[in-house]
């Protein structure tokens, strides 16, 4: 009877060099893909004699394994996801630059989704999910339940600026406390209207600044104003050139961020209207703005840092418990909340 010889599903003998992959390495050993992962990036261990056959199966065929193709035999991506409401301003961009020199130094890409004016925003979230290994959220982009689907997935989640969810790890920055001593040392001074501009029910961050001025106005027994505004210059200034035309006019304004006191510090030189301004963030147009910007700094780089850090501890394994981290922020007095009306 004649011998039926079977080729095999990829052929290797000849084929060495750059053109080689792990799964023919893996062939070549008589193991599966993962196991050359393994071996070559010793995260777990291997029968020696496994490994041997691995390792001259590699040398023999001269692979040179690429990130990419040891993460798709591990039906891994090497890959992380990041959600912000919006990616203008600076903020956003602080926060993404820490994030990505952490994920580049630890071998992950980033793939970035904002939500800004989409109406499939849960569907591109979910979608997100299935190309990354781990997934941070940033602010209000979905609903608390849509976070929940992508928990369910089993991948790591990290949660910026939002509260908790269960299966989530959460990294906030502090925001009542500072907001509090903000509108007290303007209160101290003698400022009795004050107005907050931002939009509370926009982020959770907005809402904790609107908490922290709103207790130090009742304590003070002062009234508690609030223009609901958005979060860039324009708003800003559209917003505070509206209060500032009034007959009852604020003699300060406590802006959500820097951005936003910028835009009113415009409107009030157009006015030619002296009133206190401060912002949030400390971004690096708030130092030299004349006057200079009074302001609370956040750690906006260490925030994306710390998701990327944290995100990169679930993902290898290296921490199961969850972590729930509030970062320390810092009132800087500047000339701008000096004026009197």
């Amino acid at each position: 009877m004649k011998a039926v010889v079977k080729p095999v599903s990829k052929p290797i003998t000849e084929e060495t060099g750059p053109g080689v992959t792990i799964y023919h390495v893996a062939e070549r050993a008589k193991v599966s893909p993962a196991t050359v992962s393994r071996v070559l990036r010793g995260t777990q261990p291997v029968a020696p004699a496994t490994e041997q056959r691995v390792r001259k199966a590699v040398a023999e065929l001269r692979f040179r394994p690429s990130r990419l193709g040891v993460a798709l035999a591990e039906r891994k991506h090497a890959a992380n996801g990041i959600v912000f409401p919006d990616l203008s301003g600076p903020f956003y961009t602080e926060v993404v630059l820490g994030y990505e020199e952490v994920a580049a130094e630890r071998g992950r890409s980033v793939l970035i989704l904002s939500t800004r004016d989409r109406v499939d925003a849960a569907q591109a979230v979910l979608s997100l999910a299935d190309r990354v290994d781990g997934m941070v959220l940033f602010g209000r982009t979905v609903p608390d339940d849509v976070i929940g689907e992508v928990v369910a997935t089993g991948i790591p989640v990290v949660l910026l600026g939002r509260p908790a969810v269960q299966g989530a790890d959460v990294i906030n920055t502090e925001n009542e406390q500072s907001a509090y001593q903000l509108t007290r040392h303007l209160l101290d001074h003698g400022h009795r209207r004050v107005v907050y501009l931002g939009d509370p029910n926009g982020s959770a961050d907005a809402a904790g600044r609107w908490a922290g001025v709103s207790k130090a106005l009742r304590e003070a027994k002062r009234r508690r104003n609030i223009a609901v505004c958005g979060a860039d210059e324009q708003a800003g200034h559209d917003t505070a050139s509206e209060l500032l035309r009034g007959s009852n006019r604020p003699d300060a304004l406590v802006c959500f961020n820097d951005e936003v006191a910028l835009g009113a510090m415009l409107a009030a030189e157009e006015l030619d209207v002296q009133v206190a301004i401060t912002g949030w963030d400390d971004i690096m147009a708030a130092r030299y703005a004349r006057p200079a910007l009074t302001t609370v700094r956040q750690p906006m780089r260490e925030l994306g840092a710390q998701a990327a850090a944290a995100l990169d501890e679930r993902i290898s394994g290296a921490r199961t418990e969850l972590i729930h981290r509030v970062l320390p922020t810092e009132v800087l007095i500047r000339n701008s909340c000096g004026g009197h009306s």
